[in-house]
């Protein structure tokens, strides 16, 4: 599995397009919550692109707010899910996280992922709490 930061249209397009299977048509997040704002190619967000065998599989974005960096839009295709690749979309916005100097991330996570995100050193922050009808922790790490 490759990731690659999306410098193109075209590619936030995919990303785009693998984000509305997964939140809007798979977990019935509307399509007006989905997409926003920071939803372009510019500094102020990060966008990149998970690939397995070629093929575009997953996405997530950063953008900051303050002096932390802010995960989010993170998901995977339903069926490579199984396979662990989660692992490189997170290192991969560590990355780009670490490379403009951020000390500390933090992320809205579904609660079924709270133990993922546990293994790769998040800490939980916060008490569960609802986002788009889906129970959500707030989620943190600082590097070292």
């Amino acid at each position: 599995m490759t990731t690659l930061e999306i410098t193109t249209e075209e590619q936030l397009a995919t990303a785009f397009n693998i984000r509305k299977v997964v939140f809007v048509e798979e977990q019935q997040v509307p399509l007006t919550d989905e997409f926003d704002e920071f939803d372009q190619l510019n500094a102020a967000c990060h966008h990149i692109l998970a690939y397995h065998q070629n093929q575009p599989i997953g996405t997530g974005r950063i953008r900051w707010i303050n002096d932390v960096g802010k995960l989010e839009r993170i998901c995977i295709l339903e069926e490579y899910r199984s396979l662990g690749l989660g692992k490189s979309i997170i290192a991969g916005l560590e990355a780009i996280a670490k490379n403009e100097n951020t000390k500390k991330v933090k992320l809205h996570g579904q609660t079924h992922a709270e133990g993922f995100y546990h293994k790769l050193g998040y800490e939980t922050a916060s008490e569960v709490f609802m986002e788009d009808g889906i129970p959500h922790i707030i989620m943190t790490k600082v590097f070292a």
